[in-house]
């Protein structure tokens, strides 16, 4: 009995450790108006894993194992690659990159207002919002535009998304509720298939779904 109730404890204390994500944490919603929660850290298992590059990306637990599913599928059944680019970014990394561009003489605060998140407004702090590229003929397709070109297979993408719990975040047109241009490489995982096949045939943004700005 003695050895239950430490085996007990210690998982209790793992869990405290690694974060243990809650099914409303899932359903977060963190724009430029509604800042990530301060004890946000707490509350998420973010792990490090590697893309085929070897390139170190921290990504919230689950998200990462339906991501991996996705690919697959994609992979085997339309012979189109994705993979990691960025996901989970601390407060800190956000201000970094803010300071950054607002110190550049081309593009400054102006520039940083309309194109970057305040740091502790960007839903890359969740660990959940996932930006993916593209690998063609062994080639990355990174850059924004060459993804917004390829409107072929990101048709394809965005319809299997909603199977493994993701949507697409920034969509077109949807700029004045987002605060975002469109953005076809940049998904969210709510972690249930319903709610983001809900969202995805209705056509909406996340901040439509849930009548909130």
């Amino acid at each position: 009995m003695q050895k239950l109730l430490i085996g007990v404890i210690m998982i209790v204390a793992l869990l405290s450790l690694v974060g243990c994500t809650t099914k409303e944490d899932y359903l977060i919603l963190v724009n430029k108006e509604r800042p990530i929660p301060s004890d946000w850290e707490s509350r998420v298992h973010i792990d490090t894993v590697e893309n085929c590059y070897g390139e170190e990306i921290q990504i919230e637990h689950r998200t990462y194992a339906a991501f991996k599913k996705l690919r697959e599928d994609l992979l085997e059944n339309d012979g189109i690659q994705i993979e990691l680019d960025s996901v989970y970014r601390s407060v800190e990394e956000q201000q970094e990159i803010w300071d950054y561009w607002s110190a550049d003489p081309e593009k400054g605060e102006e520039y940083c207002r309309q194109y970057l998140a305040p740091p502790g407004g960007s839903e890359h702090h969740t660990g959940l919002a996932v930006d993916i590229f593209l690998i063609k003929d062994g080639q990355e397709i990174r850059e924004n535009n060459d993804m917004i070109a390829d409107e072929v297979d990101f048709e394809i993408i965005h319809q299997k998304m909603p199977k493994y719990g993701f949507i697409l975040r920034y969509l077109p047109g949807k700029e004045d509720v987002t605060g975002y241009n469109f953005e076809p490489w940049h998904m969210r995982y709510l972690d249930d298939p319903r709610i983001a096949k809900d969202i995805t045939e209705k056509g909406l943004t996340y901040e439509e779904y849930l009548g909130v700005k």
